[in-house]
């Protein structure tokens, strides 16, 4: 019997060390699982990181400052922006490796860098389309790990079970607006710099194409402003009758009758929530045909001298408008596009013909724009870049 009982024991025993041997071995599974599968996490994660830089750094690439000239060529900006996306995916590291994307592809091919237009970023079904390169403003980053790309990720203990890697890859798009077609408001703390002075899109299109004059210079490493040629034309805003069609002056942007001081407030500080929030749903935007009607003063008041010399040098938006009916302050400009100018000169006070607002054309990032439809409805105007999708 003890002989009988000694053996049952030794049976369970056996059975437990191998029941045991088998639970370890399943934990131990379990473990390498989830070993690989975290590293596998943290590959995802920093591939997207890396997407989302190199999309991000590509899209500032496409703001085409030389279109202060009037002609819009982004061919050159187009491979910057290629370049920088392989420049910032570098900069990361996925796997404890720098990973490469490739930058040379034509528009449209299935690459690393894809450049393109997306009409509407805002939209996630908007399809990026590539048949006029001048209106791109957009880039879609692919970043591989893969057997013919960086290599796949590497595996701990998937090789037990005969896995030995496995690719993955991420995708960020970025975008920005360049053609705005009106404004909301801004987020918190930024300003939306619209000065409430409008100028006849004549005059505006003469200054692209050669007309006004070139007598400042602006120098960005100190922001100073000085006499002398940089390659800029200026242009006056101050009305002196110069045969465009109608007067040039002041457009009420929030009540329809703007005093001195909110004119004044506008120059320095921008346009505020308070103003805004005259239009429909706090927006400022051109309508179906491209369009926006403002009331205004055909004039601009010396009482806003000093506001406007205390952004000398600074960026800002003017409205361009088309035409202008009805005398004083009953006047109605038609608005017709949106641009960014420089302040480069002020002068109110004295005779006539030596008062002016000189501005110039300069690229300036317009917080609070809303996607322009068709028309182009801004110029030189672009919004920050973010990540669409």
């Amino acid at each position: 019997m003890r002989t009988r009982l000694r053996q049952i024991s030794e049976l369970r025993r056996g059975s437990v060390l191998v029941l045991t041997a088998v639970l370890m071995a399943a934990l131990l599974v379990v473990v390498a699982f989830a070993v690989d599968l975290g590293y596998l996490m943290v590959a995802g994660t920093e591939l997207q990181r890396t997407a989302d830089a190199a999309a991000m750094a590509a899209a500032w690439e496409l703001i085409d400052d030389e279109s202060v000239g009037g002609q819009v060529n982004l061919s050159d900006e187009i491979v910057q922006a290629r370049l920088r996306a392989a420049e910032f995916a570098a900069l990361n590291r996925v796997c404890s490796s720098e990973p490469g994307v490739s930058a040379d592809a034509a528009p449209g091919a299935d690459s690393d860098v894809t450049v393109g237009y997306l009409s509407n970023p805002a939209d996630p079904a908007c399809e990026m389309t590539y048949a006029d390169p001048n209106k791109f403003n957009a880039v879609r980053v692919r970043v591989r790990k893969t057997a013919d790309q960086n290599g796949e990720v590497p595996l701990f203990f998937g090789r037990v079970l005969g896995m030995e890697s496995q690719a993955m890859e991420a995708e960020a798009t970025a975008a920005l607006l360049n053609n705005v077609g009106g404004f909301t408001n801004p987020p918190a703390g930024k300003s939306l710099g619209i000065l409430p002075f409008a100028l006849d899109v004549d005059t505006w299109n003469a200054l692209l194409n050669g007309g006004g004059a070139d007598a400042w210079t602006w120098n960005p490493e100190t922001g100073a402003i000085a006499p002398g040629a940089d390659g800029i034309r200026e242009v006056n805003l101050y009305p002196q009758g110069t045969g465009s069609p109608g007067n040039r002056g002041t457009v009420d942007i929030g009540g329809s009758n703007n005093s001195t001081a909110d004119i004044a407030r506008q120059i320095v500080d921008g346009i505020s929530e308070a103003d805004m929030a005259h239009f429909e749903n706090s927006e400022l935007k051109f309508d179906a045909n491209g369009e926006l009607g403002l009331n205004g003063d055909t004039g601009i008041s010396a009482g806003v001298k000093d506001e406007l010399a205390s952004i000398v040098g600074e960026p800002r938006m003017i409205p361009i408008f088309a035409e202008v009916n009805g005398p004083g302050n009953n006047a109605q400009y038609t608005i017709v596009a949106f641009v960014g100018v420089r302040v480069m000169d002020v002068k109110l006070t004295g005779s006539m013909s030596s008062k002016r607002l000189l501005v110039q054309p300069c690229s300036m990032i317009a917080w609070g724009g809303l996607p322009g439809g068709e028309t182009q409805t801004s110029h030189l105007l672009y919004s920050p870049v973010w990540l669409v999708r």
